[in-house]
C-alpha cells in the first residue's frame, strides 16, 4: 500500500471505530433497564437494540445512491448529523425513563445509514489490488469497537447512567465526521479497471460463496444482539452486579478473547485451514450459548462463556469484510460490500426482536438455547465444501 493508501484506510478505519463504538456502547448496558423504566418488557428492549439494523438496513441503498450523485464525504456526513440527532433525541428519553422514545432516538441513530457508503469511499480511494487489505483493516476495527464498548460503555452507565451512554455516541458521531474532513482525502475521478469485468461470467462456487457468507453476516449480528438482551440480566439479576462493574467481567473476558483470536488468525492465514478456523470460530459461538444457558450463576462458569463468545465474534467481525471482498467478482465488491452492510443491520433488528420475544416468552436464559440453535445451523451450512474456482477446465 503507499502511504496515501494506508492513511486513508486507516482515517477510515477510524470514522468506522468511532461510529460503530457509538453504537455498541448501548449493547451491553440497556437490558438492565427493563425493570428501572416504567411499562418496559424484554421484547421492547430488544426492539429498542434491534430497531437501529432496520432503518440502517432500509436506507443503505438510498444512501448509496445519493452518495454515487452528490459525493460520498458530503453524505457520509449527513448520515453522522442524523446519528448525532438520534443520540440526542434518545439521550433525552433516557433521562426521562421513557423507552419508546429511546427506540424512536435508535432509529433515528440508524437513518443515518452511511456504511456502504464508507466502504464505497474506500473503495474509491484505493487500489484494486489494495481493497482486500483496506477492507481487513476496516474490519478488524470494527471488531476493536465492539471490544472497546463493553467496556467503555458499562462504566459510562455506571458514572452517567443510560442519558450520558447515548451523550458519548453523540460526541463520537462529532469526532467521526471532523476526523472525515481532516484527514481522508477527496476521491479524484475513478479509472475503469480491468475493461469489461462487468461482462465476465459469474463465477458459480463464488456466487455460492458469496451467498453463504452473507447469510452469515446476519447469524453473526442476530447471535450478538439477541444475546445482548439476556446478558445485562444474568449479570445484575443473577450475578448481582451494579451496572457500574460489569467491566470487572467484560474487561478480562475481552483480553483473553483477543489473545484467543490470535492463534485463529494465524491459521486462517494458511489456504487450508481458512476454511476450517471460520466454521471452528462459528462452533466456539455456539458452545458458548449453550455455557450461558446451562452454567450456573457464578462469575467464572460465565466469565468463560462470555470469553469463547468473543473469540468467536471478535474472529469473525474482523474477517468477513476482508472474505467478501475476495469473494466478490471486481464488477461487484460495491454491491457486495453493501450487502454486507445491509446483513449487518437487518441480522441486528431480527436478533433483537427474537431475543426479546424469547425472553418474554420463554425466559432470559432461553435465549441463549436459540441462539446456540441457529449458531449449529449456521455452522452446518459453512461447513459444507464449496467447488474450487481452480477446478475449471483449462480453456475456461
Amino acid at each position: 500500500m503507499t502511504r496515501t493508501e494506508l492513511r486513508t484506510a486507516l482515517a477510515l478505519a477510524a470514522v468506522f471505530f468511532m461510529r460503530m463504538l457509538g453504537l455498541f456502547m448501548v449493547v451491553p448496558v440497556l437490558g438492565r433497564y427493563v425493570r428501572e423504566f416504567q411499562g418496559t418488557t424484554p421484547q421492547l428492549i430488544g426492539l429498542a437494540l434491534g430497531i437501529y439494523g432496520a432503518t440502517q438496513a432500509s436506507l443503505q441503498i438510498p444512501f448509496g445512491l445519493w452518495s454515487d450523485r452528490i459525493g460520498r464525504k458530503p453524505v457520509i456526513t449527513a448520515g453522522l448529523a442524523i446519528f448525532i440527532a438520534g443520540s440526542g433525541i434518545a439521550a433525552i428519553a433516557a433521562s426521562a425513563a421513557h423507552i419508546w422514545g429511546v427506540i424512536i432516538g435508535r432509529a433515528v441513530q440508524g437513518a443515518g445509514a452511511v456504511s456502504g457508503a464508507t466502504l464505497a469511499l474506500a473503495s474509491d480511494l484505493t487500489r484494486a489490488s489494495q481493497r482486500t487489505k483496506t477492507m481487513a483493516i476496516i474490519g478488524i476495527c470494527i471488531g476493536l469497537a465492539f471490544s472497546v464498548a463493553f467496556v467503555v460503555g458499562p462504566m459510562l452507565d455506571g458514572w452517567f447512567g443510560l442519558a450520558g451512554v447515548f451523550i458519548a455516541s453523540g460526541s463520537l458521531g462529532l469526532m467521526a465526521m471532523i476526523l472525515l474532513w481532516v484527514l481522508v482525502p477527496n476521491p479524484g475521478p475513478q479509472a475503469p479497471e480491468l475493461a469489461g469485468a462487468a461482462a465476465q461470467a459469474p463465477d458459480v462456487s463464488n456466487r455460492s460463496e458469496l451467498v453463504r457468507l452473507q447469510l452469515g453476516v446476519l447469524c453473526l449480528h442476530m447471535a450478538l444482539t439477541a444475546s445482548f438482551v439476556s446478558i445485562p440480566v444474568v449479570l445484575s439479576q443473577e450475578l448481582g452486579l451494579p451496572a457500574s462493574a460489569d467491566w470487572q467481567i467484560y474487561l478480562p473476558v475481552l483480553l483473553f478473547s483477543m489473545l484467543g483470536m490470535g492463534p485463529l488468525i494465524a491459521l486462517a492465514r494458511r489456504p487450508e485451514w481458512g476454511q476450517r478456523v471460520f466454521a471452528a470460530a462459528i462452533l466456539c459461538i455456539a458452545v458458548a450459548e449453550v455455557g450461558l444457558w446451562w452454567l450456573p450463576a457464578a462469575r467464572w462458569p460465565i466469565g468463560g462463556a462470555l470469553a469463547l463468545f468473543f473469540v468467536g465474534f471478535n474472529f469473525l467481525e474482523a474477517s468477513l469484510p476482508s472474505r467478501i471482498s475476495r469473494a466478490a467478482p471486481v464488477a461487484r465488491k460495491g454491491a457486495a460490500l453493501g450487502t454486507y452492510s445491509s446483513g449487518q443491520f437487518v441480522g441486528m433488528f431480527l436478533g433483537g426482536v427474537l431475543g426479546g420475544f424469547v425472553a418474554s416468552h420463554a425466559g432470559t436464559r432461553s435465549v441463549f438455547a436459540a441462539v446456540a440453535l441457529l449458531c449449529l445451523i449456521w455452522f452446518v451450512l459453512s461447513a459444507r465444501p464449496v467447488a474450487s474456482p481452480s477446478a475449471k477446465p483449462a480453456n475456461a
